[in-house]
């Protein structure tokens, strides 16, 4: 079939809820993606930010095999081996205390939701508490993912949403002081945040909610669902800030492809929080997916990804820095690690996409204006070098 026919197939039968690009991916090898038509794409969007080890990972891919052959599915009415593996890996990097795994990163979302009001209605005897969440923030598309995204736009068509969210300015400490209650019970924020536009948080302020936190006794959730798992130069971009959060979610790379999530907590709230029919999911940690997640901790620890990641940093922000000086239609470069932002000024950033995306570059948006660039995290300096030449072509 032609690619004008299946992207026909796709538009009668798929419901139209995402502008796609017209093309329509066929396969992949390392940092690379290749089309029907067999044009290659450098891909530095990794399913955003999804694909850290590339695509057709070898040894990835024959663990997801290996367990295909054992053990699919089995509900969490019984224990599985895969699970308890995936779950000590992801809390030895960590260093939290307790995990429940979801299907994706809003529903870690919610359950961090739901694990913070139950921890303040067990703290004090009764509900209607209140959570402070952080403008231009991105949390998930549920409605109580929603209710805590701050951003008008894709909020407003589905109110009346969860009540009791107040919005602070993200990196402005004393926005959310004047917004604490003796109701607040949660303080929930991206350490980085993606949709909106690629902004790291201060350190001060960072250390600041977690000060605010623990003097009120307010759980504090860090979302870490795109920023996390190695993206930042860290397992969790929070670690480098000197700070642990009370709660903490998780996406994305964390399955290297597989749909999985899952929220993380310390002993404090685990132990003051969800019981026994308070929390659930029919598929959330079944044998297939965990297996992903701990062969995905198998790699990253094989191939040093964490160094790897801060060893480019450098030279990947030289390269950006260096394309921001040279063209008047980019403003600036900021972010973390491989998550990465230009902003984009007179000209609309899909356009930019587009013209990568003619030369061989896929690179996604970031909020209205911003480039962003979240390549897999085995990208070799040459592969820089490479999309460097490419996105000057685009720009030019």
């Amino acid at each position: 079939m032609k690619t004008n026919e299946l992207m026909g197939t796709s538009e009668e039968y798929i419901l139209h809820t995402y502008n796609r690009f017209p093309i329509v991916l066929d396969h992949g090898k390392g940092a690379y993606l290749y089309d029907t038509d067999g044009k290659e794409y450098l891909d530095f969007a990794a399913g955003i930010a999804v694909c850290a080890l590339g695509h057709s990972n070898p040894e990835y891919l024959d663990a997801l095999k290996g367990q295909m052959d054992k053990l699919m599915h089995v509900s969490n009415l019984y224990y599985n081996e895969p699970m308890m593996e995936a779950g000590k890996k992801l809390i030895d990097a960590s260093g939290m205390d307790k995990v429940f795994f979801t299907n994706s990163g809003t529903e870690a979302i919610e359950g961090a939701l739901k694990a913070a009001k139950k921890y303040a209605a067990q703290r004090d005897g009764h509900s209607g508490h209140e959570i402070i969440a952080m403008e231009h923030s991105f949390h998930g598309r549920s409605v109580g993912a929603l209710s805590v995204t701050g951003n008008a736009h894709y909020r407003e068509p589905f109110e009346p949403l969860m009540g009791g969210v107040k919005f602070a300015e993200f990196n402005n400490l004393e926005s959310v002081e004047k917004l604490i209650t003796d109701k607040t019970c949660a303080v929930i924020l991206e350490t980085v945040q993606g949709e909106g536009g690629i902004y790291p948080a201060d350190p001060a302020f960072l250390q600041g909610v977690r000060r605010i936190c623990d003097e009120h006794d307010i759980v504090m959730i860090l979302d870490e669902i795109q920023c996390g798992m190695g993206r930042c130069g860290r397992y969790f971009a929070w670690q480098e800030y000197g700070v642990q959060p009370d709660i903490m979610t998780c996406a994305k790379a964390l399955g290297g492809g597989v749909p999985v999530g899952a929220f993380v907590m310390n002993h404090k709230v685990a132990a003051a929080s969800l019981e026994p029919g308070d929390h659930g999911t029919t598929y959330g940690g079944n044998p297939f997916v965990c297996a992903a997640v701990s062969k995905v901790f198998d790699l990253f620890e094989q191939y040093n990804l964490i160094s790897h990641v801060q060893e480019l940093t450098p030279y990947l922000e030289q390269k950006l820095s260096g394309i921001a000086e040279k063209y008047d239609c980019i403003s600036g470069r900021r972010g973390k690690g491989f998550m990465q932002g230009l902003v984009i000024t007179g000209r609309p950033v899909g356009e930019v996409i587009a013209r990568a995306m003619e030369n061989g570059l896929l690179v996604i948006s970031a909020g209205s204006d911003v480039l962003r660039l979240v390549p897999p995290l085995i990208i070799t300096k040459e592969q820089i070098d490479e999309m460097a030449e490419k996105l000057e072509k685009s720009l030019a």
